[in-house]
């Protein structure tokens, strides 16, 4: 950033420097410190002034211009038109620039007599007009000006390409429109010398080069279209061509080519700048092109509203003259925002909406007086009032175009950043899959991809084409190499990531992580007292166990204690393991089945299936282990079966189970459930699934489990 730093600290002195200059040479000219009017018949009005020899004179028509020698210069309604660039008749405008150069040089004296209408002369002096006679409006219109090179010079220093150094000519040239515009606005009669005559060519190479820099830009930027080459050197040469014409006094109707040329050219950057969407949806192109509608849109009904009025005088004329400069003040701050799309500048957003619809509005002024006469206070009322709906009605629409935005609302956020951290919790391992997902949800981007790159925190890259966003487990894992997603074309290619955007997904990954460090600290919790449970059973109800087996009266209740401790011992290894492998967990369901049913002289029929070995959480485990206990248990001593068959098959994520038995058991729709059997219903329906008894023809009861969502770790 040295050299860089350096050339730009260089180019802002350059800029003020020039600046000053500028203030300077009009501050030293000369003025009347009188404000007039253009009457509708084109006379010259005086409507204010804060000398004391005028006051007296106001309403009154200002014919002439009286110097000491006895010079007379006659006045009309020329002499307070501001730009000859927007003067559409050719004759009108040589006029005006004559009478407008002969007024600085008039001024410039010192001295000068008003004559009004009646033979009546007021003498004035004609003081430079200094700082203060600028006027207000001036000074915000400079340092618009100024802004807009220093943005045009940071952009190419940052990065220098074809398509910055484009945007810098359209920075440069819009600064010098303002500057001109600025020189227009100052106080009083009287413009400095020579910036009448000096202004044409500039404003019309200015809103040229301007235009075709688009179409170049366009053809490049985000993506090549074919003859990229061919369209911009035509456009260049088309601009070029009308420009030279124009310098050698040759082309008629200066203001109607120009204005068509612009047009022209501005309908052909929106074609390019849509072929480029068409061969990849960059949201960069999305934008750049609602930008190139609203700029070609207001420019075209300016155009036509300052046609339609061309020739009236008054407030008609007046309101012509101010149509132009609201859509400069608006294209200005277009060019403004294009660098800092993916930035949150609300005030520059507000401020181009205001000058969208300031244009809109005077263009409505115009075209109600010159099309359908209404009366300047009806037009006036009118147009504002469509422009105050516009903007009261449409205002987030219209913000949201701009920078093709979309607001993600809380309760849409909060639904899907629930529902993923739920399913981060039960699978952690799937992580970076399910960030994605929610990323997916939240941005809608054409692509998610995944790099092995560390990112500290969510960044916008490439202009806000793409969001890259780090990948946060909650548990640091060295041997895992570093993973970020980035994420590319927000909205299917239609809106531009913001910094706004980057802080939400930071938010979302931190959230995330949270879960997944609460899901282990609460597993990591359940175990620790499952741990401390079984120790205690072990080390407490075991140790008296066994005490009451040796201290048995009989056999029976011996082998009763003793298959309690098995049971017991079961039940410990059960909650000392944090989960089971289900080729695990079955060998010992059979295992203790076998016992169990041998020792009561009963058969056992055992077919187990399953498409993967998945391992089952400890709530899974306990709840089929105690389902299998009870089933097994209503056959030994209720049904006094002599054969049970157990069936488990896992297919997909459907588990099924049944226990059947050819024991005394019949019409299971009769039997009240107590606290067996509904200790079953209450397990199944833990895990999600049914349970369901029927009759076992020709003899016996079979118990269905059903869990249609079985969602075991694999």
């Amino acid at each position: 950033m040295g050299w860089r730093l350096r050339l730009l600290v260089l180019a802002a002195l350059l800029g003020c420097l020039g600046m000053f200059s500028l203030v300077r040479w009009v501050a030293a000219s000369g003025h009347l410190d009188a404000s007039f009017e253009a009457a509708a018949d084109n006379t010259l009005v005086l409507t204010g002034s804060p000398l004391p020899a005028l006051r007296a004179a106001r309403g009154r028509t200002v014919v002439a211009l009286v110097t000491p020698d006895g010079t007379r210069l006659a006045l009309d309604g020329l002499a307070v038109q501001r730009s000859p660039r927007w003067q559409v008749d050719d004759s009108r405008r040589v006029a005006q620039v004559i009478e407008q150069e002969q007024i600085a040089r008039t001024l410039a004296g010192g001295r000068v007599a008003l004559q009004f209408a009646g033979g009546a002369s007021v003498e004035v002096l004609t003081p430079a007009r200094g700082y203060a006679g600028l006027g207000l409006a001036f000074w915000p219109l400079a340092a618009l000006a100024l802004l807009l090179f220093l943005v045009g010079t940071v952009v190419v220093l940052l990065r220098t390409q074809p398509r910055n150094l484009l945007y810098m000519v359209m920075a440069y040239a819009q600064a010098g429109t303002l500057l001109f515009i600025a020189i227009g606005s100052v106080r009083g009669l009287g413009p400095p010398p020579g910036a009448a005559a000096a202004e044409l060519l500039p404003r019309l190479a200015f809103d040229l080069f301007t235009v075709a820099a688009a179409v170049h830009s366009f053809a490049l930027y985000p993506r090549r279209v074919p003859g990229a080459g061919v369209i911009a050197a035509a456009a260049w040469a088309a601009a070029a061509s009308l420009l030279l014409l124009a310098a050698l006094g040759v082309l008629p109707a200066v203001w109607w080519c120009a204005q068509a040329l612009v047009l022209a050219l501005g309908v052909v950057a929106l074609l390019v700048i849509s072929a480029s969407y068409r061969i990849e949806a960059n949201p960069f192109a999305a934008v750049m092109r609602r930008f190139g509608l609203i700029a070609v849109g207001t420019l075209a009904l300016v155009s036509i509203a300052v046609a339609a009025a061309s020739g009236q005088n008054g407030v008609a004329g007046l309101v012509a003259a101010i149509g132009p400069i609201a859509w400069y003040l608006f294209f200005a701050s277009l060019l403004l925002l294009a660098p800092f799309l993916s930035h949150s500048k609300q005030l520059l957003r507000e401020f181009a909406m205001l000058a969208g619809i300031s244009t809109i509005a005077t263009s409505l002024d115009l075209l109600f007086v010159a099309v359908f006469s209404l009366s300047q206070f009806t037009s006036l009322t009118l147009a504002v009032f469509l422009a105050l709906g516009a903007y009261a009605g449409a205002r987030q629409w219209i913000l949201n175009q701009i920078n093709g935005n979309t607001v993600l609302t809380t309760e849409r956020t909060f639904e899907q950043l629930y529902r993923v951290a739920h399913e981060v919790q039960e699978q952690p391992a799937k992580h970076a899959l399910l960030l994605g997902q929610v990323l997916r949800d939240l941005f809608e981007p054409l692509d998610v991809l995944r790099v092995e790159r560390a990112a500290p925190t969510a960044r916008v890259v490439g202009g806000g084409s793409g969001l890259v966003v780090p990948v946060r487990p909650a548990r640091d894992d060295a041997a895992r190499p570093p993973l970020s997603l980035v994420l590319r074309f927000a909205r299917r290619g239609k809106r531009l990531f913001t910094h706004e955007d980057a802080r939400l997904a930071d938010r979302v990954v931190e959230h995330l992580r949270r879960a997944v460090a609460y899901d282990q600290a609460v597993e990591r919790g359940r175990s620790e007292e499952r741990l401390r449970i079984a120790q205690d059973l072990h080390d407490d109800i075991g140790a008296r166990l066994l005490t009451l087996m040796y201290k048995a009266q009989s056999p029976e209740m011996e082998d009763y204690l003793r298959h309690t401790l098995l049971d017991l011992k079961t039940l410990t290894r059960g909650l000392s393991a944090a989960e089971h492998r289900l080729s695990h967990a079955a060998a010992e369901w059979k295992a203790d089945l076998t016992q169990r049913l041998t020792a009561a002289h009963v058969q056992l029929g055992w077919a187990l299936e399953y498409d993967r070995d998945v391992r089952l959480s400890v709530v899974q485990w306990s709840a089929l282990t105690r389902v299998l206990r009870e089933l097994i248990s209503n056959a030994l001593y209720h049904a006094q079966a002599s054969r049970v068959d157990v069936n488990f098959n896992l297919a997909g994520s459907r588990l099924s189970l049944s226990v059947a038995d050819d024991g005394s058991g019949h019409d299971p729709k009769s039997w009240a459930h107590g606290l067996g059997l509904g200790g079953v219903r209450k397990r199944v329906k833990l895990l999600g699934g049914e349970v369901r008894w029927r009759a076992n023809l020709p003899r016996g009861i079979v118990c269905e489990v059903t869990v249609p969502d079985f969602r075991g770790k694999s």
